[in-house]
């Protein structure tokens, strides 16, 4: 047979033939039809939307999905894995509305709901084209021809099928609470959506320490005292556009209240002043005169105190309102310790004022409606939109007529220029003016934001449809402890935590293009249905028409069968807005009922799909509902997916949704800094794989930093990947199917028994089979970074830098004798174990190597995982060949240091042992050492006196920690250790006493440092319990062997560049002048043969006849050789 050889290495060509291979031969489709009656490895997918295009961190994620459930197939599992496109929500809306050039208030108006929604329904697959491409180009194997669509109506029957579960379960209620609103995204939002990473951000707003005016009465007279001038409670707030809907002041019942004396730092004017006293010093701090008067009042003696209302543009109706209050939250951590409250716009706000009877400033809407004084779009109520009655008897329109129609932040205004003064700033310079400020300035402050738009949120009162989530908070978190996390630390702090404060999940949603929350509720709110499936739908409508609420049943005239679970039925109709509107349905007691136009949350359709992705078609299957074992997504997750998997999972069936999870971290760029187009340093996916393929950006993203770490992407780290590991790995491939094809080598030859294999072959193949035992161990730990990391290792350290280059020579000369039968069988085990190994990781190279490898196999993903041979394994020649490696590194190193090339020979190598049982190692691979670092002789010795001075320093840190009081006499006991007692420190495997005075002290391994000095003519380096001594002196005998081994080299150089085959004899010529020529001739003298012998040449003179031959770079200046290939 035939190794196919290459010209060079081009991943993109390799990655392009085996995906054009795989899509001819349905490699996927085969590789579960060959595990068919295997156990399954159950994997869900996380819905991408396809509205967007893939960024460089998709193949992050993309890439360790597929690495694990490549792994499981080569381990015996069918791994079913189904695509899916998360296609509802926001993200498709404001795409819409941005390519329409319309708002949320123009639907409905300018473009009906019905021709909205299909052009959402258009937009969301947007780049569906994009993203099947990346994930065919990366090698994710996932069945992309039949995913799993929210917007089909067979996934929406099966959210409806959960609520109603979850509805009957009473974890479903509505309710009118203060709730995260974007008014740029025109719906409210879950606290899970809030804590998405990046939402809360640092920033810099006008705040103000505005002065309430105390109503002078009976209540409040011990804060005025004897004194004539007005008293203000002082509040800080970073928000001063929620201050006209203030309401009450709010206290600490045990704070410690004061009164000081002092001016307003704008008028001048003389005032008192009650704030919290441990926050005095933070107000009044010598800036202006000030004053402490007598008496200190707890915050529960304040309370029912009155004052002047401080932005009168509304009156409150009923309650009674501007007045102090207390709360359990109130602190004194900053602010002054008296909290500005403004019940409509915070849900501690509203939980205090209500406990104290204060009503919220509400604006009653045309529609006879209440809102809070901002209306939806993030703007003061413009009076035109108010109640008439309303508006006569509640609104001072003459002092807020200036400020009508304001967004309260500039953000929402897309017609401001940057530099706009904001709502806040005029705000604050009105209070100046009236006298009511005591304090404006910046601040810097962590506000959230919404995810999708970046737009600022607003905490708002909204009418929403609640998941009881806090309800089974308990058995959330105990299902948690059955999770395995990667990182364990999100598992148990960023999701564990999150359980731990767990919130009602706000599931309704102001949008259009959704899912429809499944409820009818009478006009008067006291019947609601939920509906569970299409099927009891239609029987409800066929009763309302029956009613005669409904003319005829909309699914029913589309051809709607509710026994025909097929997809080509449910095709037929459409569950979306509008058509879900206008469905009537009748109570129980003959009323109509009403859709309640909310959606439901797009977290619950990508949470819903254990359930959703089979639909009510398999309901009572084993795979509905089940429990995934592993699922991999962005850190961003998190609070996002998996908290809905797990959530739904655990209300819906008491399980986990899933056994095990990795939580990917961010992929930056190479300072650390978040991607962006606007910053203009988001990688394009697809540049890359066209540069560099598939499998060096897979293998670099994999193997470069944990998964969950975030990741600072570099191409120049992609670029070494490809150059350094692959490279490699192609290199060991190259040279063996070169000389393989020479020899007519067939793998197919009986093997030579290992026992009687040469130990380089032995030792190769004991790494190989402790590599393979590590590498499962890894996969199997779900630690792709550590196996990528121990192959990569493996195949640069320990086979080709090692085995490779020390043994090529093996495979020289004509014939196949047992030796190179050897070498070549045990190189082509290796390398074909290696590309199983790597599979997971480079599917695509791992493919070609392997088919290269054994022509005319199946693929390499159809075949399992080496197995390890624990009778091939042999420790001791491992940790003597590790000693032989990290020796000649050292070794070369110290040639490095003081420049002597290792194609020139030294002496002597001393290397110090501490016994007899290392000795007898080194003595076992002491030629190999030799031959690596070409020096002639090594010894062995236990007395380095003469030759090696060692120096020993405590290490402070550990020491420190266990003999903090001994630390000087330590060190002094460390300056007088002889070089015997040094020596006695190495040896010690348990520690050594060090006798001391004060108490004896213990040195284990860390505790000390051991250096060694250069003596005159060597050079000493040390390294752990390692130390080599190198005798640098170059003799003239020495100096002329170098000198033919660089002959050697320059010869084998033009070798290569004259395209010569590697069996093509030549004859050779020498020219030079001056102190080359003597340097040439006088080697030649002694070692011509051998230079012939290495380079295939049946001559080698000095001769003119080369003066005009080939020049070549030597010492500095150049010669000339002459390399003629013979008949």
């Amino acid at each position: 047979m035939t190794f196919k050889e290459y010209k060079g290495l081009d991943l993109v060509a390799a990655g392009n033939e085996i995906l054009e291979k795989w899509k001819k031969e349905d490699a996927f489709r085969k590789s579960l039809e060959i595990r068919e009656g295997a156990p399954e490895f159950i994997f869900f997918e996380g819905p991408p939307s396809a509205n967007g295009m893939p960024g460089i961190h998709h193949v992050m994620a993309r890439s360790i999905k597929d690495s694990i459930c490549r792994y499981k197939t080569q381990s015996g599992y069918k791994v079913n894995r189904r695509a899916g496109w998360d296609t509802h929500g926001l993200p498709v809306e404001l795409g819409v509305e941005k390519k329409l050039g319309i708002t949320k208030e123009d639907i409905g108006r300018k473009i009906s709901v019905e021709e909205y929604n299909e052009a959402c329904r258009t937009e969301v697959m947007k780049y569906t084209k994009e993203w099947v491409s990346l994930t065919e180009r990366i090698g994710y194997w996932v069945d992309m021809d039949d995913p799993y669509i929210t917007y089909d109506n067979r996934y929406i029957e099966t959210l409806w099928y959960l609520l109603k579960k979850i509805y009957d379960k009473g974890l479903l209620y509505k309710g009118f609470t203060i709730q995260p609103y974007s008014p740029a995204a025109g719906t409210g939002l879950s606290s899970h959506e809030l804590n998405q990473p990046g939402c809360y951000r640092d920033v810099k707003d006008t705040t103000v320490a505005a002065q309430f005016e105390l109503i002078k009465d009976e209540k409040s007279q011990k804060l005025f005292g004897c004194e004539t001038l007005p008293v203000f409670f002082l509040a800080w707030t970073t928000t001063p556009w929620t201050l006209p809907s203030n309401t009450a002041l709010c206290v600490g019942p045990n704070i410690d209240y004061v009164r000081v004396l002092s001016t307003n730092p704008y008028s001048g004017e003389e005032a008192i002043y009650v704030l919290a006293k441990s926050l005095v010093p933070v107000w009044f701090n010598g800036k202006q005169p000030f004053r402490l008067l007598e008496g200190e009042f707890k915050g529960s003696e304040l309370t029912g105190i009155s004052y002047h209302q401080l932005i009168p543009w509304f009156t409150p109706e009923g309650g009674s309102a501007f007045k102090v209050i207390p709360g359990d939250y109130v602190t004194t951590e900053d602010g002054t310790g008296i909290v500005h409250i403004a019940p409509t716009f915070g849900a501690d706000d509203a939980r205090v004022a209500k406990a104290a009877g204060v009503p919220g400033i509400w604006v009653r809407d045309l529609n006879g409606e209440l809102s809070a004084q901002v209306d939806r779009r993030g703007r003061f109520f413009l009076p035109e939109e108010m109640d008439a009655e309303y508006r006569r008897n509640c609104v001072n329109e003459e002092l807020y007529g200036e400020y009508a129609g304001r967004y309260v932040k500039n953000a929402y205004d897309p017609t401001l220029p940057a530099d706009a003064p904001t709502l806040d700033v005029d705000l604050c310079v009105m209070l100046k003016q009236q006298g009511k400020a005591f304090r404006v300035e910046k601040h810097v402050h962590n506000y959230p934001h919404c995810w999708r738009t970046d737009k600022p949120v607003l905490y708002y009162p909204l009418d929403s449809w609640f998941i009881k989530a806090s309800a089974v908070r308990e058995e959330m978190m105990k299902l948690n402890e059955s999770i395995v996390w990667k990182p364990e630390a999100t598992g148990s702090g960023r999701f564990g935590k999150w359980l731990e404060n767990i919130q009602d999940w706000n599931l309704s949603r102001s949008r259009y293009w959704g899912t429809p929350l499944p409820i009818w509720r009478s006009e008067d709110g006291r019947e609601e249905k939920c509906i569970g499936s299409f099927k009891e739908l239609y029987a409800e409508i066929e009763a309302s028409v029956a009613a005669g609420f409904m003319e005829a049943n909309p699914l029913a005239a589309k051809g709607f069968d509710p026994e025909d679970m097929s997809k080509e039925n449910y095709d037929r109709i459409d569950v979306h807005r509008p058509y879900a509107d206008e469905i009537v349905l009748v109570s129980p007691s003959g009323k109509k009922m009403f859709r309640e136009k909310d959606l439901i949350d797009v977290w619950f359709d990508s949470g819903a799909m254990p359930y959703a992705q089979e639909g009510l078609r398999n309901l009572g299957s084993s795979h509905f509902g089940c429990t995934a074992d592993f699922i991999a997504e962005g850190v961003d997750q998190t609070r996002g997916w998996f908290y809905t998997l797990h959530a739904i999972h655990t209300m819906v069936s008491g399980t986990p949704a899933f056994k095990r999870v990795i939580s990917n971290g961010l992929v930056l760029d190479k300072k650390g800094d978040k991607m962006s187009k606007r910053l203009g340093n988001a990688v394009d996916p697809f540049a890359v794989l066209d540069k560099y393929g598939p499998d060096a950006l897979r293998w670099y993203m994999l193997t470069n930093a944990q998964p969950w770490d975030n990741l600072k992407f570099d191409e120049g780290g992609v670029d070494e990947v490809r150059r350094k590991f692959f490279g490699t790995l192609y290199n060991c491939y190259s040279m063996f199917a070169l000389y393989a094809n020479i020899d007519g080598f067939d793998p197919e030859t009986p093997a030579v028994p290992y026992g009687r294999r040469p130990e380089f072959d032995k030792w190769i193949i004991s790494r190989l089979n402790s590599l393979v035992k590590a590498v499962v161990a890894a996969y199997e730990d779900y630690d792709v970074t550590l196996a990528g990391r121990l192959i990569q290792d493996f195949v640069i350290d320990d086979l080709s830098n090692w085995y490779v280059r020390l043994n090529k020579k093996r495979l020289w000369g004509a014939g196949i004798a047992e030796d190179k039968l050897a070498a070549y069988q045990t190189l082509y085990e290796v390398l074909r174990d290696v590309a199983l190994l790597c599979a997971p990781i480079a599917p695509f190279y791992s493919e070609r190597l392997w088919l290269d490898l054994v022509p005319g196999a199946d693929s390499v993903h159809f075949h399992s995982m080496p197995e390890c041979d624990e009778s091939l394994i042999d420790s001791a020649l491992e940790e003597r060949m590790v000693l032989a490696q990290k020796s000649s590194s050292m070794v070369l190193a110290l040639r490095k240091k003081v420049g002597i090339n290792v194609r020139k020979p030294l002496s002597r190598l001393v290397i110090p042992v501490l016994s007899d049982k290392v000795r007898e190692q080194f003595e076992l691979v002491k030629n190999i050492i030799l031959t690596e670092v070409n020096v002639k002789e090594a010894e062995f010795i236990h007395d380095t006196t003469g030759i090696i001075t060692k120096k020993i320093k405590p290490n402070f840190k550990t020491l420190g920690k266990a003999y903090g009081k001994q630390m000087k006499e330590i060190a002094a006991a460390f300056g007088s250790l002889n070089q015997e007692q040094i020596a006695l420190i190495e040896q010690a495997p348990d520690g050594y006493t060090l006798s001391l005075p004060s108490g004896d002290v213990l040195l284990k391994a860390g505790d000390y440092e051991i250096s060694s000095e250069d003596m005159p003519g060597w050079l000493v380096a040390s390294e752990g319990p390692l130390t080599v001594a190198l005798d640098v002196t170059l003799t003239p005998a020495l100096i002329r062997e170098g000198t033919a081994r660089e002959l050697i080299n320059r010869i084998q150089n033009l070798r290569k560049d004259s395209g010569l085959d590697i069996v093509d004899r030549i004859s050779v010529s020498i020219w030079a002048e001056g102190d080359a020529a003597e340097e040439i001739r006088s080697s030649l003298e002694d070692f011509s043969s051998y230079i012939a012998g290495q380079t295939l040449a049946r001559t080698v003179t000095f001769d003119p006849s080369a003066a005009d031959a080939a020049q070549v770079e030597w010492n500095g200046g150049n010669i000339n050789i002459s390399v003629k290939k013979l008949d």
